[in-house]
């Protein structure tokens, strides 16, 4: 506790150096060193910004979080690219500690992920531990009320997950009050989960809490039981550096919290039980040594390297080239939803750490669109299961089951639903690699039945590959046939970084006219096909291009079928290249195409304007420029806020053959 005191009065005393955003636990330190002491090797924490003491009850020095501090090279957890007490570990000897971000309460869905992951191993044996795992999710009061941690609790006690949700209660958010921002704390607000079990304690009396702490990890270790520690705290130090108490609390209330400064509390236990005040004198006095002798080193250390920035944004893929047998002898052309269901289920035979979960893919039916048809019979409910209508957790989750070593792929019902898991999607998963330095790439799947047609209407036939283009740090896979999608959705699997694999509901059964070719031989079972390798499936002949008569259409899903519709009007004079992946994208070969076509159309079926294609359209112009005869342009949707349910009116909205044919005259006619 003194040692954390010092580190807190050594940063507030060096403004001028601790010039990057930072909190502490000055008030906390109690409750966290009470937590961290019952932890072990196996077991996993998600600390939240305001538990240094908790790090450095588990073993991690000051000197290794003042690199943090000053966002040096060497610190530990980031590599200098995030806040002070945001860790990431896979230290052998130490808790482990997945990627810890500043979105308060967003922790809670990840970590509670690695929960329903160990349940996982335990189930199926996939690993041995010294002991049980006992995994702790550290969170402030007042991030209780997001509507994420509420989906955290409704998991962990529907699944009866080995997990705490210890919640530090100091009755600030900020500058919001308790009175202001709920109706009550976690203790009575959790009584609405049926089978999470629950207790409180005086967060500031070390005693209470050690005693507390152990009989809920002693319980959670034996019962394999959720249960929520809610822990009466107080905030003696700033919410942040850069947003200080005096701001808005006032004497009465800082008087109030330092009464109950847990290191003043202990240090008056201790003397009352016969502790000499000259010992706790020169512990106190060796703390603050300490803490300014690893402040010293700390900040001589060295700086990232500007070369170093780019590093870890995705860990590397073992894919990088096509292999296996694409169209292997004898075989029946198949749909494209029977290629994504042969795929997971040769995975999952082959990898016990595979599983599917989302909402309706289980044995019932499948999928609403029978795209996971059969596997919850072949592999049993807890392989292949439903859950409730929770995008955030279904997607979040994946952050712990892959910290753990398994490999989750997940659904989301349709494209349009997808927003609620944005959050996690950013926040969490995207940045888990970058900012954990490279300790934890997601290796997740998440399928998303995407577009519109038939009369789908306005919340079932959306496209989202912008929004989710601009998310850096995950991968997007778009197929338009069967054995792509086969092959991509391999190559998903044994990359380590986060995929989503959208997949065009109107291409899944080729209902849609103009669509058979959607159905392909079925590839091998070794069929790999990398992503950001695109594919040119229909050229132009080379005497029409010689006499610069040819265009190309760069596109992906369905678009790919309108351009092939519309090219048949204009022998020769097409090129289509089938992008088959957006990130990576195969801007090489999109740039070689254009250079020798000098006229390009990029194709989407998404609404035009600020669209993934409009930016692609852009960057092909500045790649080459001094090439084209013509504008690049680009072709998409209706500028709308959604696809209409009539017939007549999302005919109009979207493209189809019949306008791309107008567009390539157009373009050709130049």
């Amino acid at each position: 506790m003194m040692l954390a005191k010092a580190m807190a009065d050594i940063y507030e005393e060096n403004r001028n150096i601790t010039k990057y955003v930072h909190s502490t636990s000055r008030g906390h330190e109690a409750i966290q060193l009470a937590t961290a002491y019952q932890l072990t090797k196996d077991d996993w924490v998600s600390p939240y910004y305001r538990d240094e003491s908790l790090l450095l009850g588990i073993g991690f020095e000051p000197f290794r979080l003042m690199l943090q501090l000053l966002a040096k090279a060497d610190d530990p957890f980031s590599g200098g690219r995030s806040y002070y007490s945001h860790p990431s570990s896979r230290e052998e000897d130490l808790p482990k500690i997945i990627h810890q971000s500043s979105a308060t309460g967003m922790q809670a869905i990840p970590t509670t992920g690695i929960a329903q992951g160990i349940k996982y191993i335990q189930e199926f044996n996939l690993e041995t531990y010294d002991q049980n795992p006992v995994v702790v999710c550290s969170l402030g009061d007042n991030s209780v009320t997001e509507g994420e941690v509420a989906e955290a609790f409704q998991f962990a006690a529907l699944h009866q997950l080995p997990i705490i949700f210890l919640i530090q209660d100091n009755e600030w958010g900020i500058s919001v009050t308790k009175e202001e921002a709920r109706t009550s704390d976690a203790y009575d607000y959790a009584a609405g989960f049926v089978g999470l079990n629950r207790m409180r304690v005086d967060g500031t009396d070390f005693i209470e809490s050690f005693e507390a702490m152990k009989k809920a990890v002693d319980f959670v270790r034996s019962e394999r039981k959720p249960i929520l520690v809610c822990a009466k705290t107080v905030l003696i130090g700033h919410h942040t550096s850069g947003v200080r108490r005096e701001f808005y609390r006032d004497e009465d209330d800082l008087a109030k919290h330092r009464a109950k400064d847990p290191g003043k509390m202990l240090r008056n236990r201790l003397i009352e039980d016969g502790i000499s005040e000259d010992l706790l004198n020169k512990i106190e006095k060796n703390a603050r040594t300490e803490a300014e002798h690893a402040f010293e080193k700390a900040i001589s250390a060295e700086d990232p390297k500007p070369e170093t920035v780019t590093e870890h944004i995705f860990a590397p893929t073992p894919i990088t080239e096509e292999s296996g047998e694409r169209e292997p002898k004898g075989q029946e052309k198949i749909v494209m939803v029977d290629a994504a269901i042969h795929a997971i289920q040769e995975i999952m035979w082959k990898h016990p750490e595979a599983l599917l979960y989302g909402q309706d893919v289980g044995e019932r039916i499948g999928g609403v669109f029978r795209e996971a048809v059969t596997l919850g019979k072949k592999f049993g409910n807890k392989r292949v299961f439903n859950t409730a209508i929770q995008e955030a957790y279904i997607i979040g989750s994946t952050v712990g089951m892959s910290a753990v070593g398994l490999k989750p792929i997940v659904e989301v019902q349709f494209a349009d639903y997808i927003y609620p898991g944005i959050n996690q999607l950013i926040t969490e998963i995207s940045k888990s690699n970058y900012l954990s330095n490279g300790k934890f790439p997601v290796s997740n799947i998440i399928r998303v039945p995407i577009g519109a047609y038939g009369g789908g209407g306005p919340y079932h036939s959306g496209s989202v590959e912008s929004i989710l283009a601009n998310i850096k740090g995950i991968k997007i896979a778009y197929p338009s046939n069967a054995a792509d999608f086969k092959g991509l959705l391999k190559a998903a699997y044994y990359d380590p970084n986060p995929v989503v694999m959208l997949e065009h509901k109107g291409l899944y059964w080729s209902k849609v006219p103009g669509t058979e070719d959607a159905k392909t031989i079925e590839p091998a079972e070794d069929y790999i096909l990398p992503f950001g390798k695109a594919n040119i499936i229909k050229e132009a002949d080379k005497t029409e291009t010689e006499k610069g008569r040819t265009m190309v259409i760069v596109t992906y899903g369905m678009g790919v079928y309108w351009a092939k519709e519309a090219a048949a009007n204009f022998p020769g004079r097409v090129e289509i290249i089938d992008l088959r992946t957006l990130i990576p994208l195969d801007e090489k070969l999109v740039f070689e195409s254009v250079k020798i076509h000098s006229k390009c159309l990029v194709l989407t079926e998404e609404q035009l304007n600020n669209s993934f294609a409009e930016a692609f359209a852009h960057r092909i112009t500045k790649e080459c420029f001094k090439y084209l005869d013509a504008p690049v342009e680009a072709m998409g949707s209706l500028n709308l806020p959604a696809v209409p349910i009539n017939l007549i009116l999302e005919k109009e909205m979207l493209p189809n053959g019949e306008k791309v044919s107008e567009k390539i005259k157009e373009m050709l006619s130049h």
